[in-house]
């Protein structure tokens, strides 16, 4: 593997500065102050995986996505079924880490032009991830904005809902805890501008690897929907969740401050080492930026570990919680 500090490929390189975007929406948030008055008000912080609305004695929960720059890839591979199944998921995800039941989705796709058969493609993406996630599709909208969109982008915001005393922030983490790792389908839909620049520096979207893939087909694997979080949190109590995307290791801080010590990782599908390798990116750069074949952590009490890992076999336990704040990986510290 690279060594850390060689100086290969950076996300920041490839176009997206995870820091700089990180105040932007510090910044961005410090401006939203109005709140509601009367009935329905907000009830959560701006900065967790969903925001929350109340509603008698449950919660509406609102999440926002999109499929980011993978839609180049499938311009390029000219196969956009699955894209609906990413958009989906990237929102289901975010809700699924509060406990939280989706039950209602609206698209918005900006395009140049509009191209039916991509049009089809999508639709049937969309309905797949509405099936795997037992969920609505009640609207969206289609806006041809020439000259302001070069291509197609498709985003969405999905509704949930969920009793109030249901709901899972990670107030209940504690140290002595562990922490169970459940697998991505691969790079899901995050870090693909880094990705696709390695895959262009260094290869190509057609080439095809020795597991018997091409990396474009490896690029374009739909984000895997973790529906099964909803039975784990009916059988044992859940301390918290998180739902591992862009800034890879980093989304765990919005549990709160804690200390995360992963000692034992998933193992990252070849995908990632091949990236690694032929990209020349270090170790840390990777989990800063892609889930590393880890797309959704549960940390929960030991003594209930076992039946988390029953509901959701393919899982395991990759670390503990820490009296000391922050995250480590592999014993290192990870910043």
């Amino acid at each position: 593997m690279p060594e850390e500090g060689r100086g290969g490929h950076t996300y920041r390189d490839a176009g997206v500065d995870i820091d700089l975007e990180a105040d932007g929406v510090k910044a961005l948030v410090n401006m939203l102050t109005f709140r509601r008055t009367g009935s329905y008000e907000m009830c959560s912080d701006v900065g967790h995986f969903a925001g929350l609305i109340e509603f008698g004695d449950y919660a509406l929960a609102l999440a926002v996505d999109g499929v980011g720059t993978k839609m180049l890839v499938a311009d390029i591979m000219e196969d956009w079924s699955t894209l609906g199944i990413d958009c989906i998921a990237m929102n289901v995800n975010d809700l699924y880490v509060m406990n939280i039941e989706p039950v209602a989705f609206v698209d918005y796709i900006a395009t140049e032009g509009v191209e039916v058969d991509k049009m089809i493609q999508i639709g049937k993406g969309l309905n797949e991830g509405a099936r795997l996630s037992n969920m609505n599709l009640i609207g969206g909208e289609t806006a041809t904005l020439k000259g302001i969109v070069n291509g197609l982008d498709l985003a969405g915001t999905c509704l949930g809902i969920q009793k109030k005393d249901r709901i899972v922030t990670g107030s209940k983490i504690k140290p002595g805890d562990v922490i169970i790792g459940v697998p991505s389908s691969g790079i899901h839909s995050n870090g693909l501008t880094l990705a696709r620049k390695i895959v262009e520096d260094c290869g190509s979207y057609s080439e095809m690897m020795p597991w018997g893939r091409t990396l474009g087909e490896e690029l374009l694997t739909p984000t895997r929907i973790y529906s099964e979080v909803l039975d784990v949190t009916k059988a044992c109590e859940v301390h918290g969740m998180c739902h591992i995307t862009g800034g890879g290791l980093r989304n765990l801080t919005r549990l709160g401050k804690f200390g995360f010590d992963i000692t034992d990782p998933l193992t990252p599908q070849p995908v990632y080492e091949w990236m690694q390798d032929a990209g020349n990116v270090d170790e840390h750069e990777m989990y800063r930026t892609f889930n590393m074949g880890m797309g959704y952590v549960f940390v929960v009490s030991e003594s209930v570990a076992d039946r988390v890992l029953e509901i959701v076999p393919d899982s395991r336990i990759v670390g503990r919680i820490r009296e000391e704040e922050g995250i480590w990986l592999k014993r290192k510290p990870f910043h």
